[in-house]
């Protein structure tokens, strides 16, 4: 015994092993929990027998009621079939609601020239009143009903079914439209179909039905049609109009779409949907006779009523033998853990680099002694060591950041050049592979002109225009890589070469430059400035500018709403070019102003122009801006002091 106290004080995992016996208090814990499972299964299957029973009993009420109608209209076809006279099939109509309580409307329907009075078509119709529960029968007389579910519905070889429609006609006075009709096929002598009579039960009474009888305080019935569409629901503003599938969100009610199958398939079952949020029991069987499927919905918080009252007092009373446990292990390891803390809080101050912590030496001999003995030892040959391996990590880092930074200049500088050689070598070869095609064609042999003789002066001409617009493009791509390859001219030599220059007048003459570059393309030019209004400026670098401008709008309009305006304050002129082209997205209008950079990498271009131009526009003092409030393509202002 003595030994085994001393063994215990000088070995932490003995007093480790200690602790752990209180870890068998989960076993109990999960004892009760599989308790509290068998006990929930139990329960949940006898809701399931026990809802399943109100089922069965909803599904021969339903049933008696169908057959009920069906019954009736039947016997009541052999009567139409054998009294084809308005009169008689109006009494008819009427005989069949007095007759049964629980149809809405009876109608009777004929088709073209059956009776001579109506020789195109004749209906007439019963409806029960909601309001002082009497019959109104009535002949419609402009309704054209063949289309209808309910008389289309006997073109089948049954002749005769149960369909669901929203009545949007007149015949019924009830208060609702949704109807279920069983409707069958009326014969003449020579076994034609002469008519349908069809008997009505509104979707809203077939719900009142089956409310009546619930095994639980808050369970519900539901019906649905092959289609998924609700025909009996206690919220009537789903009937009909609404399916079980539209009315889930696939996402988030996998459950509810999954029930929705189950049911238009017609198969039985039972199932647990998550259905407004609430877990509920789903027991669902088809309806005999239809092609309906119905269902009962009770909500788990009515059928595990009496086992979650149970569970909170169990678990409530777990809870504080639990809070018991959990305190007194709490006060066992924090006071043989305390001198662990204290060496934890100084380590964290030494892996952040701070080594003047001292580390006290225990006088403890169990195992967190020899481990803080042990930590005071390393420490100190830590610090011996501590100031070389910092100053060689600091340079090592230094030398390593200042490498990386080299190698991804280089790497970028690469790509640009060989993204900027492929783009360029695209852009030239376009135009010139047509002046070399043209020019092949105008120096054919003599032997070989026979086409080039045919070719009218116009399409001669129009080929030199093609060459000739072309070259031009050569010769502005040329002129913009010398621009470029430049260092610029400078702002000074810039001073020195600036001339009095007509505002109007350069704009008319970049205009015309470009429009004879494309012939097809309409550029507006407004001015709020006198034709004589100068500005001190460098025209050649102004007119540049300005024929980029130009011509990047023609590129990326519609060509037909191009806008030029010269507009002044009192300080600058500005020049506003505006399309109604696609415009530059949000995330591309910091990279527009930068060379070599294209927003479209398939679009033509050096990525050049629109640089360029700010550049020489910041030469001559000025700037150049792109209107983030103009959205309907692209309005680039270039402003030039006076």
């Amino acid at each position: 015994m003595i030994n085994w106290i001393t063994n215990t004080r000088r070995s932490f995992s003995a007093k480790l092993s200690l602790w752990i016996l209180l870890l068998t208090v989960p076993v109990f814990f999960a004892s009760v929990g599989l308790l509290f499972h068998q006990s929930h299964r139990m329960i949940y299957g006898e809701s399931v027998e026990r809802a399943n029973g109100v089922l069965d009993a909803s599904l021969q009420r339903i049933g008696r009621y169908l057959i009920t109608i069906e019954t009736m209209t039947n016997t009541y076809s052999w009567m139409a079939e054998r009294s084809m006279n308005p009169e008689m099939l109006k009494g008819l109509t009427n005989s069949v609601l007095l007759l049964n309580p629980y149809a809405d409307g009876c109608a009777i329907s004929t088709e073209p020239g059956v009776l001579p009075q109506y020789p195109e078509h004749f209906l007439t119709c019963s409806s029960r009143v909601v309001e002082g529960n009497s019959i109104s029968t009535i002949i419609e007389k402009d309704y054209d009903y063949f289309d209808e579910p309910w008389y289309t519905i006997t073109d089948n070889e049954q002749q005769s079914g149960w369909v669901v429609y929203n009545n949007q006609s007149s015949l019924q006075e009830v208060n609702v439209n949704s109807i279920v009709s069983y409707s069958k096929a009326l014969f003449g002598a020579d076994s034609t179909k002469v008519g349908v009579i069809a008997t009505e039960m509104s979707l809203h009474h077939l719900s009142k039905i089956l409310a009546e009888e619930k095994p639980y305080p808050h369970s519900y019935f539901i019906m649905i049609d092959e289609e998924g569409r609700y025909v009996a629901h206690p919220d009537s503003t789903r009937l009909f109009n609404k399916t079980i599938f539209s009315m889930a969100d696939p996402q988030k009610q996998a459950d509810m779409i999954a029930l929705g199958y189950e049911m238009t398939k017609g198969n039985r079952g039972d199932m647990s949907v998550v259905i407004d949020g609430n877990p509920s029991l789903v027991c669902y069987k088809p309806v005999p006779g239809t092609t309906w499927s119905i269902a009962i919905i009770c909500s788990d918080d009515d059928i595990l009523i009496g086992y979650n009252k149970f569970f909170y007092i169990v678990v409530s009373l777990l809870a504080v033998a639990l809070l018991l446990i959990i305190l007194y292990c709490h006060e066992m390891v924090a006071r043989s853990l305390r001198p662990l803390r204290k060496l934890l809080v100084k380590t964290q101050v030494i892996a952040k680099g701070n080594m003047d912590v001292k580390v006290e030496r225990s006088s403890r001999v169990d195992d967190i002694g020899g481990l803080q003995n042990s930590y005071a030892t390393m420490l100190e040959s830590l610090r011996r060591y501590t100031d070389s391996v910092r100053d060689a990590s600091e340079e090592a880092q230094a030398y390593n950041e200042e490498l990386e930074h080299a190698t991804q200049l280089v790497v970028e500088a690469d790509m640009q050049k060989t993204a900027f050689i492929h783009n360029m070598t695209h852009q030239v070869r376009t135009p010139l592979n047509i002046i070399m095609g043209f020019a092949q064609i105008i120096n054919t042999p003599k032997s070989d002109l026979t086409a080039l003789d045919d070719a009218s002066k116009e399409e001669i001409r129009n080929l030199a225009a093609s060459m000739n617009h072309n070259s031009k493009l050569l010769n502005r791509m040329v002129l913009m890589l010398i621009d470029s390859s430049d260092s610029g001219v400078s702002v000074a030599e810039l001073c020195q070469q600036q001339e009095l220059v007509v505002a109007n007048r350069s704009v008319v003459e970049t205009v015309d430059y470009v429009m004879s570059l494309y012939p097809d393309v309409h550029i507006a030019f407004e001015t709020e400035v006198s034709h004589d209004f100068v500005v001190k400026t460098n025209k050649k670098y102004l007119e540049y500018s300005l024929g980029e401008l130009l011509l990047n709008a023609v590129k990326y309009s519609d060509r037909e709403h191009i806008t030029v305006r010269v507009t002044r304050t009192e300080s600058t002129v500005r020049f506003i070019i505006q399309d109604t082209g696609k415009g530059i997205a949000e995330a591309d209008r910091e990279n527009i102003f930068k060379f070599f950079t294209k927003v479209d990498d398939f679009s033509e271009g050096l990525g050049l122009g629109l640089p360029l131009t700010k550049q020489h526009a910041q030469n001559l003092g000025g700037s150049l801006t792109l209107d983030p409030d103009y959205h309907d393509g692209c309005r680039f202002i270039l402003e030039l002091p006076l």
